[in-house]
């Protein structure tokens, strides 16, 4: 991984770069939480998801679609990597970093390292489908032919708390 910089400097050689509160997730976040918002508003589950080219900055942004488009897999991170392997001109994402405000699920952890991205920073837990710490190991399992260094907890409490307010607002709908 040392061949993956950030403004200069080696990822690997940067050893806040694995904090979360490190200033670059916390921005990258910050993007991610506005489209979360954005699905939100839309009437989608809020995940929003930003992937990053250190080279070319944000390359890729978007948010649930499921609804909107009937489609299973349109998924934040699903849509992300497709828009940053269009930006790219290829599908290996090998010097990408992708911020997504829910700890990402089977399939987009499939997808993730399908896509050979070195990193996955993400903002709350899933305790119900989380693919990176919770429930499963998939970006960090050592049977597959690719593995993602896995940082989560960046603004966790903003990043649940959209779910949280989301969720609520469904449930106190369904009671009128």
């Amino acid at each position: 991984m040392s061949e993956n910089t950030w403004n200069g400097k080696s990822f690997a050689l940067d050893p806040t770069f694995t904090d979360s509160r490190h200033p670059v997730h916390v921005q990258h976040m910050r993007m991610a939480l506005e489209e979360a918002q954005t699905a939100a508003d839309e009437d989608e589950v809020p995940v929003g998801v930003v992937i990053v080219s250190p080279e070319r900055g944000v390359i890729a942004s978007a948010h649930n679609q499921r609804e909107q488009l009937q489609d299973p897999t349109a998924h934040a991170e699903m849509i992300a990597l497709t828009q940053a392997a269009k930006s790219l001109g290829s599908w290996r994402l090998e010097r990408c970093l992708i911020y997504v405000t829910l700890e990402p699920c089977p399939m987009c952890a499939g997808g993730i390292v399908q896509a050979r991205l070195p990193y996955v920073i993400y903002g709350a837990t899933d305790r119900k489908a989380g693919a990176c710490h919770t429930l499963y190991q998939i970006t960090n399992d050592s049977r597959l032919n690719h593995r993602c260094q896995v940082i989560g907890g960046v603004l966790p409490e903003e990043c649940a708390g959209i779910l949280s307010r989301f969720f609520a607002a469904k449930r106190a709908m369904g009671k009128k």
